[in-house]
């Protein structure tokens, strides 16, 4: 069974699927519908998920992290195959890097590892997930890290380099970072406009009017300044992993011809990602297993 779908939207969505490789057979949206690749065989291909975006919502998410839903996905290695020109988007992309490595920072010691950081980066969009309680796998961020450390390092090193507030030993691959209140305070106040929306709510005691500059600089006094961040986030990928849980619920009676792993049982080395670039994003390949993007 298929959800109903808009004629314009599948007409869309049939254009997005012309662009994906002929080996592969099925792909579907949530909440669109499955559509067949014309002209593929079924019996040699690969099943995939994936979904679609509008550019701007996109980019709100990249800025913003409104549900970290995407921008969470974009902060792990991920090769674009195919990009229309769009300032405001690669922008939008830069920025969401630099928003992870902050948030990083803040719920970082002084001094950390490479690893330690890309770890801290790859988790982003799973504190909080409900689905990484029950039924998730517990090595899933690991191991998505691990395999992928020079991915990591490629896509952060020049964010790393560039950063005023941190020690880069890149042939030690030690970071040393400004752990005091002034360092945490600029930290704080380049944060996503959502996450100190988020970190404003928990601090500030009901019905006492502070605005969030004020409310910043105390969290950035506070010893458990990284914490505080840490449930900021969470409560950003709880809501969204709710939302993306109730949707696959009522995809459910369709959605099971699609599997992420081989025929095995063993995950797949690369997964498959589409995002919007304008008017449509056509494909882009993460180089991380398939639990990244599940």
């Amino acid at each position: 069974m298929a959800l109903p779908v808009l004629s314009s939207s599948a007409v869309k969505f049939r254009r997005v699927l012309a662009h994906f490789p002929q080996e592969l057979s099925l792909a579907f949206a949530y909440g669109s519908g499955v559509f067949r690749q014309a002209g593929a065989a079924a019996e040699h291909g690969e099943m995939i998920k994936y979904g679609v975006i509008s550019t701007d919502t996109l980019i709100d998410d990249l800025l913003h992290w409104k549900t970290l839903y995407v921008a969470g996905r974009l902060q792990k290695p991920v090769k674009i195959l195919t990009q229309n020109e769009n300032s405001k988007l690669q922008a939008a992309l830069v920025s969401n890097l630099k928003s992870a490595v902050t948030a990083a920072f803040l719920m970082l010691p002084e001094s950390f590892s490479e690893e330690d950081l890309y770890m801290q980066i790859a988790g982003l969009s799973y504190s909080g997930d409900f689905r990484m309680i029950i039924g998730e796998d517990r090595l899933k961020v690991q191991n998505i890290v691990k395999p992928n450390i020079p991915h990591f390092q490629k896509l952060y090193s020049t964010i790393l380099q560039d950063c005023p507030q941190v020690v880069y030993k890149h042939h030690l691959g030690r970071l040393e970072i400004d752990k005091s209140p002034e360092g945490q305070f600029a930290q704080l106040m380049a944060l996503p406009k959502t996450l100190q929306q988020k970190i404003t709510s928990l601090v500030n005691p009901p019905g006492k009017n502070r605005d969030v500059e004020e409310i910043l600089l105390q969290v950035a006094h506070d010893p458990d300044c990284g914490f505080v961040v840490h449930q900021g986030i969470s409560g950003i990928v709880r809501s969204s992993s709710i939302v993306q849980s109730a949707k696959t619920i009522l995809t459910a009676d369709w959605c099971w011809g699609i599997n992420p792993r081989w025929g095995d049982g063993t995950h797949s080395a690369h997964s498959w990602l589409t995002l919007s670039l304008h008017p449509w994003v056509r494909l882009a390949k993460q180089k991380t297993e398939s639990a990244a993007i599940s």
